[in-house]
């Protein structure tokens, strides 16, 4: 008998007949001989719509009263699929985010797990009922409702997953499974059926849209398994597992692409110690989180540096950068949202030379200004303009033999 953590996203829970397919779903797996964990997001975008009726209510819309307010989402998807169990014959018990032991600290809206006491979800599994919870939240240690923000539903399930011991971690939503790349972007984008956790980090942070970044750590951090699947075709997936060593990897696995972030550059800086570290501490301090960085060689004493954000903290960012440009002595500070990211994403890249050049290449013959560089050993990103991020992605995807050939 296996342990399955079942996580099913807003789109699995949309409606009342997507909801009676999940618990007939959740029956067969039951039937099947296994123990189910379920986790639920809230109900299609019920979680949008309070989001904008608290801003139609309050532009203050202060952090523990909008965590108060949105976790009702999840809590309400709980109950239905409670119900909706009960009619296939399987008994369950609903449990929010406090009541299955998920500790947080105390950052509303965005809150990060802590701690899993999950006493009364073993107490139910050990009474044969099929425990429901509700993603997305928690309690804090001030024991104030939390939510976890962007992905929190997944943190949930695998911080679940976890703490219980389960064989696996299954994510379901409306697509089946992680692709080449973006299937709406590359029309011959390929599913893949493995990827190593190392090579799903670096898909979800530069681009990947099927698992966000934080679940993905927890669960390469903890070694639970995921599948990821679809609630709609219920078909094997992908599945994110360890790295087999006695496996040949493949050189690249995928492409990905984000137009979500914005490029500032602080001009004229100073060239000597402690100024970088003043400036990004600064960042740091007001919670901005920064991803490609890139520093130019330093003439007459002065240099420039250039970083990407999210483009929702541009105008933070921004404000930060003009307080500290005065501090330092920089020359001016300017940004631009008119930036995308390509990358390719693949375990083999460690070992095969000539990738950086034909990735290179390949953006050159098809007139694609690259603007900044950043690679790990896994993972080359590029910075180009936003409008040829897609055509971009095309000539790569190809470029690196991904195309799925017709018939697969």
């Amino acid at each position: 008998m296996a342990l399955v953590v079942q996580k099913y996203g807003g789109t699995s829970v949309g409606d009342a007949e997507r909801i009676r397919a999940v618990a007939d779903h959740v029956a067969r797996t039951r039937a099947a001989g296994d123990q189910v964990v379920v986790v639920v997001s809230a109900m299609g975008k019920s979680t949008d719509d309070l989001l904008r009726l608290a801003g139609e209510v309050s532009p203050t819309r202060p952090p523990r009263e909008l965590d108060m307010l949105l976790t009702a989402g999840e809590r309400i998807s709980m109950a239905l699929v409670s119900m909706a169990l009960a009619d296939h014959g399987v008994e369950s018990a609903s449990f929010t985010g406090s009541q299955a032991g998920i500790i947080t600290d105390t950052d509303h809206t965005r809150a990060k797990i802590l701690e899993i006491r999950p006493n009364r979800v073993r107490e139910a599994l050990a009474e044969g009922l099929t425990p429901v919870v509700a993603g997305f939240q928690g309690v804090s240690t001030e024991r104030d409702i939390t939510t976890l923000g962007r992905g929190g539903s997944d943190v949930t399930a695998v911080a679940l997953a976890a703490a219980l011991g389960a064989d696996v971690c299954e994510i379901y939503t409306d697509v089946t499974g992680v692709f080449s790349a973006d299937p709406r972007v590359v029309s011959k984008a390929r599913r893949l059926a493995k990827v190593s956790f190392d090579e799903m980090l670096e898909i979800a942070a530069t681009g990947g849209r099927v698992l966000m970044l934080r679940s993905v750590e927890f669960a390469r951090r903890h070694r639970v398994p995921l599948h990821v699947r679809s609630s709609f075709t219920w078909e094997p997936g992908t599945w994110i597992v360890e790295e087999d060593p006695t496996m040949e990897e493949a050189v690249v696995s995928a492409v990905t692409d984000d137009t979500s972030e914005a490029k500032i550059t602080v001009g004229g800086v100073p060239d000597r110690p402690g100024v970088a570290a003043r400036l990004f501490r600064e960042l740091a301090n007001r919670s901005v989180n920064v991803d490609m960085i890139v520093q130019n060689t330093g003439t007459n004493g002065l240099t420039d540096i250039s970083f990407t954000v999210a483009q929702t903290d541009l105008a933070l960012a921004r404000e930060v950068c003009e307080t500290v440009r005065a501090e330092i002595g920089a020359a001016e500070v300017s940004s631009d949202s008119q930036i995308g990211r390509v990358s390719i994403v693949g375990a083999g890249m460690k070992s095969s030379p000539g990738i950086t050049a034909l990735m290179f290449e390949t953006l050159s013959s098809h007139g694609i200004n690259i603007e900044m560089i950043s690679t790990s050993s896994i993972r080359i990103s590029c910075v180009v303009r936003a409008d040829r991020v897609a055509e971009a992605v095309r000539h790569l995807h190809t470029a690196f033999g991904l195309d799925a050939v017709r018939g697969e």
